[in-house]
């Protein structure tokens, strides 16, 4: 009876061993690409190389690996457009090169070549990963090392798409169903109160926002306008865009934050309002809505691997047509709108995208929002 032994050489298990790194230690994500052999490329947005690809085909001469330069250009080009980045720092690891190949570098493209595991000891592989050599020992051999390095990739990947998916699963909106809730009942209310109709004196009495009054000390009115609305139609196409967009916010960053990227772009949209606009009722959940949009947006611009296509063919053209709308038409306050969304995007990042926000990065939010706030109520409140 014959045996099928499966026999590993060395470029094999340091490809191994280096894509075991890359994935478990340094939390690098597989690149999938059609048509390209011998190479394994993997990525890492929040990582000094947002690529590091590794080279296992042989480059025999300097023609060659001119042309596999030129193939890695038109290969990250194609990556920048979908990730929305301006510059990718790409590392490539080749791994079988000619002896007379020169490794040529720029600033964005670096390479090195790494023949066996003591070449690791590279200067511009330990600048960025300096536990590189200590990471990529193993006590395993042969068979055993290659079950080993696959099944703790497969776990990796599998927590990996254990926490996206509980982000990208679809909850219950309890708090978009609560919000939209809030102002159909102020509506209600608003049209018994007011005797059937809906003018200045009902909306200011119900907390609209009117600059003398506001800036006179009632400041409630930032957030109480954010919840009434002139009319029928303005609360059915308010509540219909809430229903939309906010069910998406509230999977995606959770209820608390969810809530705090809405009211703190409520208050936003009002400032920004007083701040352009004078003897003028303001009221409507526009801005805060315009709000959502910008927490998509930012964080979108995070999961651009899942949500790349989404954000480019919907969200940016929708906050687009929509502030065009507001530059043209009459009786829209796009004062208020820049204003949600400028506070949308901030908030966002001030509370964190879950999975991706580290502690620097949202305290570096939370600095960026209190100065803009600042600089909004001066205008608003002082310089005028």
């Amino acid at each position: 009876m014959e045996e099928n032994i499966i026999k590993l050489d060395n470029k094999d298990i340091l490809m191994m061993k280096l894509s075991h790194y890359f994935i478990t230690e340094q939390n690098y994500n597989p690149i999938i690409l059609h048509g390209i052999n011998d190479e394994i490329w993997l990525e890492n947005m929040d990582s000094d190389y947002r690529v590091v690809r590794i080279v296992g085909h042989y480059i025999h001469n300097n023609e060659q690996l001119n042309f596999d330069k030129f193939k890695l250009d038109r290969i990250v080009k194609s990556i920048k457009r979908k990730t929305f980045s301006f510059k990718i720092n790409v590392l490539s690891i080749y791994i079988d090169l000619g002896d007379n190949v020169t490794l040529k570098e720029d600033d964005s493209y670096k390479s090195v070549f790494i023949r066996k595991i003591s070449d690791l000891k590279n200067p511009l592989l330990l600048q960025v990963f300096p536990d590189i050599i200590e990471k990529t020992k193993f006590k395993e051999k042969g068979i055993e090392l290659m079950a080993r390095i696959t099944n703790d990739i497969n776990k990796k990947n599998i927590d990996k798409g254990t926490r996206v998916a509980k982000i990208f699963d679809k909850k219950k909106p309890f708090i978009t169903y609560g919000i939209m809730f809030i102002c159909v009942l102020v509506f209600v209310l608003m049209y018994i109160l007011g005797n059937g109709s809906l003018d200045n004196y009902t909306l200011i009495k119900f907390g609209a926002n009117l600059d003398i009054l506001t800036k006179n000390g009632e400041y409630f009115r930032l957030i109480t306008c954010a919840f009434l609305h002139i009319g029928v139609v303005h609360l059915i196409f308010n509540m219909y865009a809430l229903y939309i967009i906010g069910p998406q916010v509230e999977s995606f960053f959770g209820k608390a934050k969810y809530l705090g990227i809405y009211l703190i772009s409520a208050v936003s949209a009002s400032i920004l309002s007083l701040a352009f606009n004078e003897n003028t009722i303001s009221a409507g959940a526009s801005g805060a809505i315009f709000g959502l949009l910008g927490a998509l947006l930012y964080f979108g611009y995070h999961y651009r691997v899942y949500l790349g296509n989404a954000v480019r063919s919907q969200i940016i053209p929708i906050i687009i047509v929509n502030l065009l709308f507001g530059f043209t038409m009459t009786g829209i306050d796009n004062a208020a709108h820049i204003g949600g969304l400028i506070g949308g995007v901030l908030a966002s990042m001030a509370l964190g995208v879950p999975e991706k926000s580290n502690k620097t990065e949202k305290l570096n939010g939370l600095i960026v929002l209190a100065i803009y706030f600042g600089f909004i109520i001066y205008m608003a409140f002082i310089m005028q």
